[in-house]
């Protein structure tokens, strides 16, 4: 069933926009493996592309998917490092703009304590992705998607909001579908208000929404506080979303469709690495079925596969999986815990 009607003549199947980022992970490879330890005590990092929208984008594009990217990274080095990166794995890199002021791309370093507590230090003053410019937003481009994806991220701050912004309004405009990731991190943002002011306003433009209940709480602040799944669902789709998606972390996640329905999923068991870097496997893994048109419990299927394998891994880009690997996995896990093991 297609639950996203898009223009298939489109060359890119969905254009990003967001945050690039740089993560340092606790080295654990055949030549060293620092196991699990405070931050403090770490020797030995591994260097990774990081930040969510970059990450989904490499994820949808392992599955064959084109992906365009709106982007600002640091004129140094690491900006260097980034955009090679995208040209690498096929991510069209035209529209990613280097900062002019010394801003720098966002560090993140990763501490993990245990196999289900992990924390991150991250460095984002003057953070190079927030300096995304409406000058960047070409119209031109996002007539060439069949959708655009915005990262919550990007609302944090001028003059990236009013470029996430502007490419809704355009993308609206010349019948772009769009994409809202909720993707709230803290330490982005000045108080709540502002959150739920620019939350709002994109996923009320937004044909598919995905994010936490935590995210949703939030982004309903000026709407109706304290709404169940169903009550949030049916909001979004009076303000016309087609595809709402609620996460509750290891109780699984439900996808809610416009036209009444409701699917849920619960995670696949595997021994964790980290706590983080599912969300982004869940997001690649979902949107490819839905742009394949798969039934709604196999889209989710797949993205809870795809966020189980991200959770075990050391990164979360570089051991994003194709198709094939998450296909693999499904049955791996079926024959070992049964048909049953993932759903409600």
């Amino acid at each position: 069933m297609k639950y996203l009607q898009v223009d298939e003549n489109r060359e890119f199947d969905i254009i990003f926009l967001g945050r690039v980022a740089i993560d340092f992970n606790p080295a654990y490879s055949e030549a060293v493996k620092e196991e699990f330890k405070p931050l403090k005590k770490v020797h030995y990092f591994e260097k990774f592309v990081g930040g969510s929208p970059a990450n989904t984008a490499c994820g949808v594009t392992k599955h064959g998917m084109k992906a365009g990217f709106f982007a600002t990274v640091s004129d140094d080095q690491f900006g260097d490092y980034v955009i090679d990166y995208f040209n690498e794995k096929g991510i069209d890199t035209s529209h990613i703009t280097r900062a002019k002021h010394g801003e720098k791309l966002g560090l993140t370093f990763t501490e993990l304590l245990s196999s289900k507590e992990s924390k991150i230090l991250m460095y984002r003053n003057m953070a190079a992705d927030l300096q995304l410019s409406v000058e960047d937003i070409d119209e031109e481009y996002i007539k060439k998607a069949k959708a655009i994806l915005i990262s919550g991220t990007a609302l944090a701050e001028s003059p990236s909001r009013e470029a996430a912004l502007k490419a809704v309004l355009l993308a609206k405009k010349n019948n772009t579908r769009v994409i809202f990731d909720i993707d709230y991190r803290a330490y982005n943002w000045k108080n709540n208000d502002e959150i739920a002011i620019y939350y709002s306003t994109v996923a009320k433009e937004a044909d598919i929404i995905l994010g936490s209940r935590e995210e949703f709480d939030l982004t309903e602040k000026f709407i109706k506080v304290g709404m169940n799944d169903l009550e949030s669902s049916a909001y979004w789709f009076k303000q016309g979303a087609k595809v709402v998606v609620i996460k509750h972390g290891m109780e699984g996640s439900t996808a809610y469709t416009s036209d009444g329905q409701k699917f849920s999923i619960k995670p696949f068991p595997v021994k964790a690495r980290k706590g983080f870097g599912g969300g982004d496997g869940y997001s690649s893994a979902f949107l490819f079925g839905i742009f394949q048109g798969w039934d709604m419990a196999d889209c989710l299927e797949f993205g809870s596969a795809e966020a189980s394998m991200m959770v075990r891994s050391n990164n979360c880009s570089d051991d994003l999986p194709t198709t094939e690997e998450v296909r693999e996995f499904i049955r791996k896990e079926k024959e070992e815990y049964g048909e049953m093991v993932a759903k409600v």
